[in-house]
């Protein structure tokens, strides 16, 4: 019987035992369990957990999220990128995929905004070499851009490709579930759960979708609540593979998907500021919101950088070591200068003294 601190532990779950414990003999040792069905799962099972798992918290691998998120992440959460225009959450997207991919997880992409080989080459303009995963099947996207292209543009298409880009196309098309109506949420919801299917994603993984916004332009609003409640049941919480939805912000805030807080498990705003920084834009980002962790919520700036991903930093700092930098130039640039106008100065008087002395010397021999 094992215990943590003065609590007992059950046997079987790992969990306190709040009252008096329910035993069993085996071997002459005595287990101890919280209830009568933990007990029953002991007798059939040929383990027992060795610790209270829950609903698995995880890292993304982000570590401008990671170091604000200090429990980590539940995995069956559904989290709203809420952000800006400029902010580049399409980099934060594809650093979440390229985490999970390192961690030996699989990846789903869905897009709304862009054809399957701009988001592969959106993953190689990062450093991140993704067409290994696609041959291999880790990572496949469910493409709901291409529907706008009848037969013939897709041909035509297909004819102005150079040779780069036929590559990527033959290698990313075998993992692509391509949508033919996205405004048929029935047959969106039945590409992803294909697609989820294909990679076995349950319990590990990753969803991530580029553009709500665009999404909810394509469908009625209720229908467009509806479905994004429907894959947070079943991608979410009857998988346990979360999901990281993009969402850019307009005018209209009230509207779809910008007041879907109620209905998702985390936020994370992504801001583009120039009240920081005169002059400047300063992009920020903070958790605004995170169900069943520790999230806090601090604003702080940041900016992608290739093979690294999202990368932290602080403007006043960095402005101020830029200053005083400039300042020190300027210091040594005008110690220079007034140097330069003392020995100018020095020549100027001693060529004004052989003038004198030559003038002297005329004058002398007149």
């Amino acid at each position: 019987m094992d215990s943590s601190g003065d609590s007992e532990l059950c046997d079987f779950c790992r969990l306190p035992i709040p009252d008096d414990p329910i035993t069993m003999g085996r071997d002459s040792t005595v287990y101890e369990f919280c209830t009568e069905a933990c007990r029953d799962a002991m007798v059939e099972s040929d383990r027992a957990f060795t610790e209270y798992h829950g609903f698995r918290r995880i890292r993304t691998g982000v570590s401008g999220l990671d170091s604000f998120l200090p429990q980590g992440f539940p995995r069956n959460s559904f989290v709203l990128l809420a952000n800006d225009e400029g902010a580049r959450d399409d980099a934060l997207r594809a650093e979440l995929v390229w985490r999970a991919l390192e961690r030996d997880e699989p990846a789903a992409v869905v897009t709304f905004t862009e054809p399957p080989i701009s988001v592969v080459e959106g993953f190689l303009s990062l450093d991140w070499n993704v067409l290994p995963y696609l041959e291999s099947g880790q990572l496949h996207i469910v493409d709901c851009f291409t529907y706008r292209m009848d037969d013939r543009d897709r041909e035509r298409m297909f004819e102005r490709m150079d040779e780069w880009n036929r590559h990527i196309y033959d290698i990313t098309k075998s993992v692509t579930q391509t949508v033919r109506d996205p405004s048929d949420v029935s047959e969106l919801h039945n590409k992803l759960d294909n697609c989820l299917e294909a990679l076995s994603m349950s319990d590990c993984g990753v969803v991530v979708v580029d553009s709500l916004t665009e999404f909810g332009t394509l469908v009625q609003p209720v229908q467009a609540y509806n479905f994004v409640k429907d894959i947070r049941a079943d991608v979410c919480k009857g998988r346990f593979v979360p999901i990281f939805a993009g969402a850019t912000l307009t005018a209209e805030e009230g509207d779809f998907p910008h007041d879907l807080g109620y209905a998702v498990d985390g936020i994370v705003d992504m801001q583009v500021n120039g009240n920081i920084v005169e002059d400047t834009l300063i992009k920020r980002i903070r958790i605004r919101k995170m169900n069943g962790v520790l999230a806090i919520p601090e604003w702080v700036a940041y900016e992608f950088t290739a093979g690294k991903g999202l990368v932290t930093f602080d403007p006043i700092a960095e402005m101020s070591d830029t200053y005083e930098g400039g300042e020190r130039e300027s210091d040594e640039d005008g110690e220079s200068d007034e140097s330069a106008r003392r020995e100018a100065s020095s020549e100027n008087a001693d060529s004004g003294e052989d003038g004198d002395r030559e003038e002297s010397h005329v004058q002398t021999d007149q």
